[in-house]
């Protein structure tokens, strides 16, 4: 090679290419709406929650720098997004002592826009995302456009509630014509924006683009919904990351409408997708939640994610417990308002992992309280079998427990879950191994075996740019068993350097077999020490004889 193109290659490398991340992420997620228009981002994400209540207490300015040393580790765990924590300041402090909560400064009482916070400082939330999208997974930042703190000068809107800014004791319930504006009050209405004021809608748009473009945001989590029209969340991001994931918080139950509402009386299925309907965003699964903490496990069909219509189940984002909801290590085990009983917590990451919708895994199920393993042996079985969020689901009845069917592009895999099935012949067709055998039982999982009898072919891989340091070389990963399950410990050299940044190898694969991968700089010693993920989406690649399939840093 050519000493200065080489010279300028590595200068190109070395260089923060994600800044500005416009052009990069547009080309990388051109594809990333249903046919709906919903942005989901092609519905094989795996979203991992970047923090928890009490990061700001526990660890005070700094968590920026843990999320940045953690980019290779988070990748090499499965998860191809981070829900981002609120990046602006919060002087907010509070405490509920009949509750025994407490909590301020996690960004959810707006002040401004300044990015110097309790997480870290606004240079620390660069690197994080620099670190984060060079592994290749995608920050989602989490978004508060509804509430502030409205006692506190000197914040960048701070004139007359009459003008409109914010809603000034609202009393009203909310989300009817006539209010405020078009959604409910937070608590008691005076902390309130007015989101649909023009400057307060400008300003969020215009920081919603701010963190597109020089803080790496692959996409957004809208907060409180339920304060706010969908129909404004749509324009948001259509303005400001149109190709971007989104996904909105709507915890509200059918009761809390009043009685001439059709919502007073529907589902919360219907109620969920009316709101992704309107703002053409993912939604929160709080259907499947309900029934996770109300049901029975055979209820758990029930959630939106296990609905017959493809279309309801790929707007799911399911989760099975987060900051709010769930507990956090530190102050009062942070706001636990909902949290799931310890003992359903490992068949409920099986159903969530293993089932259609977009799963999500809180921070200290993963990494504080030792679910770990557990969580990456599921995620493995997901990315392997290609189960995604619109994947079919079938579920059988004549067994306790649940019992369920899931097609994945690789593999069907059979659940059960607290039930007494014992053959997963007797539900689903084909030779099946188990996956999982864990809790006593509790869980189980069986997948069909993708190369059973099957003829292997040699396709052709290539992953181009790929500039490494000495020690370090350039492997293809991805879901079933040659391509190492999505663990990079087992990714597949690509030896061929002569055409250096350019890295070939054939890999034997199951005939006819549709295969997503991705590029990764890995040690050659340490196959545990990944230095860079290919960003963007997976390549895919229909196996064949002499067939070709590429990616690139």
């Amino acid at each position: 090679m050519n000493r200065y193109l080489r010279i300028a290659g590595l200068v190109l490398a070395l260089t923060p290419l994600a800044y500005p991340y416009g052009n990069l992420l547009e080309a990388a997620e051109a594809a990333g709406k249903t046919a709906n228009g919903v942005r989901y981002h092609g519905g094989d994400e795996i979203i991992l929650q970047g923090f928890h209540w009490n990061v700001v207490r526990t660890a005070p300015e700094n968590w920026y720098n843990t999320l940045a040393g953690m980019a290779p580790s988070i990748a090499a765990d499965g998860f191809t997004s981070i829900w981002m924590p609120v990046p602006w300041r919060d002087f907010s402090s509070w405490s509920d002592p009949a509750a025994g909560t407490s909590g301020g400064g996690e960004g959810y009482f707006w002040h401004d826009f300044d990015k110097n916070g309790r997480y870290g400082s606004d240079s620390q939330l660069q690197q994080a995302a620099s670190a984060l999208n060079g592994a290749g997974v995608k920050p989602i930042y989490d978004l508060v456009p509804n509430h502030m703190n409205r006692g506190y000068p000197d914040k960048q809107i701070n004139l007359p509630a009459g003008q409109g800014l914010w809603r000034n004791d609202c009393a009203d319930p909310g989300n009817y014509p006539n209010d405020c504006d078009d959604g409910d009050r937070f608590i008691g209405g005076d902390a309130d924006l007015n989101s649909g004021h023009p400057q307060n809608y400008a300003m969020f748009r215009d920081e919603a683009g701010n963190l597109r473009n020089n803080y790496g945001a692959g996409g957004f989590r809208f907060d409180f919904v339920r304060g706010y029209a969908g129909e404004r969340v749509d324009s948001w991001m259509g303005e400001a990351h149109d190709n971007g994931f989104c996904v909105g918080e709507l915890w509200k139950a059918p009761g809390e409408y009043p009685s001439w509402d059709w919502r007073h009386t529907a589902s919360w299925q219907q109620i969920l997708k009316d709101w992704s309907d309107r703002a053409k965003c993912a939604v929160f699964d709080f259907a499947l939640k309900e029934r996770m903490q109300n049901g029975g496990i055979a209820d758990w069909r029930h959630g939106l994610n296990g609905n017959p219509d493809p279309r309801w189940r790929e707007v799911a984002v399911t989760f099975v417990d987060n900051h709010d909801t769930g507990y956090s290590p530190g102050p009062n085990g942070g706001q636990h308002h909902w949290p799931l009983p310890d003992a359903l917590r490992k068949q409920a990451y099986t159903y969530i992992l293993s089932s259609p919708g977009t799963p999500v895994v809180y921070w200290s199920h993963m990494y504080d309280w030792g679910l770990g393993d557990f969580i990456r042996q599921l995620i493995q079985i997901r990315r392997t079998a290609g189960v995604k969020a619109d994947s079919p689901i079938q579920f059988h009845s004549g067994y306790s427990g649940l019992v369920a069917s899931v097609t994945g592009a690789q593999q069907t895999l059979v659940i059960a879950l607290g039930s007494n099935l014992g053959d997963p012949g007797q539900v689903a067709s084909g030779s099946f191994s188990q996956a999982l055998h864990d809790d006593n039982g509790q869980v189980r999982i069986w997948r069909t075996d993708s190369t059973a009898g099957g003829e292997l072919v040699s396709v052709n891989f290539r992953c181009d740019n790929g500039l490494t340091l000495l020690g370090d070389s350039v492997y293809a990963v991805g879901g079933g068993s040659q391509l190492g399950n999505w663990n990079p410990a087992s990714a597949v050299l690509l030896s061929d350097t002569s055409d250096y940044p350019t890295w070939r190898g054939a890999i034997s694969l199951p005939a006819q077999q549709s295969v997503e991968w991705k590029c990764i700089i890995r040690s050659e010693r340490d196959p545990s020490q990944v230095k860079s993920w290919q960003p963007g989406a997976n390549n895919s690649v229909t196996s064949a004889a002499g067939a070709s399939t590429s990616g690139s840093f």
